[in-house]
C-alpha cells in the first residue's frame, strides 16, 4: 500500500481538484468516531475544492444480494432499493472513502450489505466494470492493539481490488472505546492531510502490492 508520502510523491499537482469523493459509513452510529474519521478525509478534499458526498449506509434500504447473478450480464441490479443510486454515486465519484468500526472481528452487517452487492460491478469474466476506482478504507476498533485485526483488514483491501478498486490507504484508529477520535486531533488531521492529497492530484498507475501491509500507521 501507499504511505501518504508515496501517495505525494506519485501524485502529479494540478493545482485544483473538480474532482468528487464519495464517503460511505458502515456505521449505526451517524456521529461516531467511523463517521468522524471519514468526515475529516472528506473536509480535507473540499479544501481544495473537491465535491464530497457523504452516505450513512445504516440509514439506508440496502437488501441482501440474492445471487441470481443476472447482474453480470446487463451491468445492472434488479433489486429496487437505495443500493441503486449508491451504484451511481460510485460510478461518478474519482475516489471513494469507506468506512466501517469492528463488529465481532469484521466490518458491520451494514457494510457487508453493501459489498455484496458490489457484485454488479464485475462482468461475466469476473473481470471489473470499474476503472481502478481510487479508494480508502477506513475502520475504528476497541482494541488498543492497532494489528489485532489486520489480516481481515488486508483481506478486506483485496477483495475491494478485486471488485476494481485501488485501495490507496487502510487507516485504522484504535483504543476507540477508551479515547474517541474527537480528543485525538493529530489522527483527525492527519485524515484531512489524506483527503486533501487525493483530490490535488490522481495517481498515477497505482498497483496494489498484495505481499506489503495495507495499514497506515495512525493510532
Amino acid at each position: 500500500m501507499f504511505t501518504l508520502f508515496e501517495i505525494l510523491t506519485f501524485n502529479r499537482l494540478n493545482g485544483g481538484s473538480n474532482i468528487k469523493i464519495l464517503g460511505l459509513v458502515g456505521s449505526p452510529n451517524i456521529n461516531g468516531n467511523t463517521a468522524k474519521l471519514i468526515n475529516a478525509i472528506l473536509d480535507g478534499a473540499a479544501e481544495n475544492g473537491a465535491e464530497k458526498v457523504i452516505y450513512n449506509l445504516a440509514s439506508l434500504n440496502i437488501k441482501s444480494c440474492d445471487a441470481c447473478c443476472r447482474c453480470q450480464e446487463s451491468g445492472c441490479c434488479h433489486i429496487g432499493d437505495d443500493m441503486q443510486e449508491l451504484y451511481r454515486e460510485i460510478k461518478t465519484a474519482d475516489a471513494v472513502v469507506l468506512g466501517s468500526p469492528v463488529y465481532m472481528w469484521q466490518m458491520t452487517g451494514q457494510t457487508k450489505l453493501l459489498i455484496d452487492r458490489l457484485t454488479a460491478f464485475l462482468n461475466p469474466n469476473f473481470s471489473s466494470r470499474l476503472d481502478n476506482k481510487k479508494l480508502i478504507l477506513v475502520f475504528s476498533q476497541g482494541s488498543s492493539d492497532r494489528d489485532a485485526f489486520k489480516p481481515y483488514f488486508e483481506y478486506t483491501a483485496g477483495l475491494l481490488y478485486y471488485l476494481g478498486f485501488d485501495v490507496l490507504e487502510t487507516i485504522v484508529a484504535a483504543g476507540t472505546d477508551k479515547l474517541e477520535v474527537s480528543s485525538r486531533p493529530g489522527l483527525l488531521e492527519k485524515s484531512r492531510e489524506l483527503g486533501k492529497l487525493i483530490s490535488a492530484s490522481h495517481l498515477s498507475k497505482p498497483e496494489f502490492r498484495r505481499t506489503e501491509s495495507s495499514l497506515t500507521p495512525i493510532l
